[in-house]
């Protein structure tokens, strides 16, 4: 941990950090002077995100530790990892996941695959990651933050249902967690762009599709989506709990 400033640097734990909104997020707790550790399913993504990190705010600012997070073992050695020799962690950030459901041929096997899939990537990654962490966050003062999605409103089913999951856990974990001093919270993004979520189906096309649902005419981006998250994590949101804090452009309505 780096030291040296007025306040001491809070610890950051950012999965899927390596990439899009993960990145950001952690980018914008690194700008503001907090040591970040990523986790990611990819070590080279991880150590090139970390690099760049600590090139631009200091050579103690960024760790990474890879791990499939929907894996329980993976999960205790990143906790490990985490918390060994360590002080309390103060912000965790569930970023891992994603839509993963394959395209299948319409079989009960293949729609069981799929739930399956996103419910592993989704659930397992956010719920696996916290729990093994809960005995170490700062309390009080500790906060957690979930990245859900507008699909949780509308689809699609395995993944908006996933998504719906973390909602639940998010609400659930605030009522256990409220009298300790710790927040917890979901982040619920619409159609962000620069992010590898959409793949080869982000055509020009596709992009102003959706940005068409929204009522600002833009797509979100990764640092506004980052904005909220450091907000909700911050010592002044410790009256914020439970939530689901919806940036969509208004393409939802608050709803």
């Amino acid at each position: 941990m780096r030291t040296g400033g007025a306040v001491s640097p809070r610890r950051i734990v950012v999965s899927g950090g390596g990439t899009g909104i993960g990145l950001a997020v952690a980018e914008s707790f690194a700008a503001a002077g907090d040591d970040v550790t990523l986790l990611g399913r990819r070590e080279e993504v991880l150590r090139a995100a970390a690099e760049k990190l600590n090139a631009t705010h200091g050579d103690s600012t960024a760790t990474w530790f890879p791990a499939d997070l929907s894996e329980p073992e993976q999960v205790r050695r990143a906790a490990q990892f985490i918390t060994d020799g360590s002080d309390a962690v103060d912000v965790l950030v569930t970023n891992a996941g994603g839509n993963v459901a394959a395209s299948h041929d319409g079989s009960l096997e293949g729609i069981a695959d799929n739930y399956r899939r996103n419910f592993a990537a989704n659930v397992l990654t956010s719920v696996l990651l916290t729990e093994a962490l809960l005995p170490h966050m700062r309390r009080p003062g500790g906060r957690i933050v979930h990245l859900s999605s507008i699909a949780a409103l509308r689809g699609p089913g395995s993944y908006g249902g996933s998504k719906a999951a973390v909602n639940t856990y998010t609400f659930d974990l605030a009522q256990k967690l409220g009298t300790e001093g710790i927040t917890v919270n979901a982040v619920a993004p619409g159609f962000v762009a620069d992010t590898e979520f959409f793949g080869d189906r982000a055509t020009p096309e596709f992009i102003a599709s959706r940005v068409k649902q929204s009522l600002t005419g833009k797509p979100g981006l990764p640092a506004e989506i980052a904005a909220m998250v450091r907000y909700v994590a911050s010592p002044e949101a410790a009256y914020v709990t439970g939530q689901i804090l919806h940036i969509n452009g208004g393409a939802a309505l608050g709803r």
